[in-house]
């Protein structure tokens, strides 16, 4: 998909002013983890609906942009809880990012390239 200028200049901006995470990072650190349940880390997939409904990483919440802003206080009232978000290429998680830590939580990543580069990496994942 070919963004924007304006988008592209809007993302940029976010992403100096969020923390991003490796899909290596991620794999390695938290992934098994998340497989056996622990409750540290929360990973959200901010995509549409009909993105979600084609793939996604396994033990994700979905919650796509703008009912992220809008619930996430319901689903992770701990706001130093770690949060790591993911769209299809990293971008939409940075925005996401930024709004959730101008809403006051301070542990919260976007996994860079997304769902993409998991993929990419071949690294597990649950069709429907």
């Amino acid at each position: 998909m070919e963004h924007s200028p304006a988008f592209l200049r809007l993302v940029e901006q976010a992403k100096q002013e969020i923390c991003e995470m490796s899909c290596q990072e991620f794999f390695s650190e938290h992934y098994a983890k998340l497989r056996q349940g622990d409750g540290d880390v929360l990973l959200i997939d901010v995509r549409e609906d009909h993105e979600w409904n084609q793939m996604y990483i396994p033990c994700a919440k979905h919650m796509g942009k703008g009912i992220l802003e809008r619930d996430i206080e319901k689903t992770c009232p701990d706001k130093d809880k770690k949060i790591i978000l993911y769209c299809g290429g990293g971008f939409r998680s940075a925005l996401s990012a930024q709004a959730l830590k101008s809403m006051g939580y301070r542990n919260v990543f976007s996994l860079a390239g997304g769902i993409k580069q998991w993929k990419l990496e071949q690294r597990p994942l649950e069709y429907f």
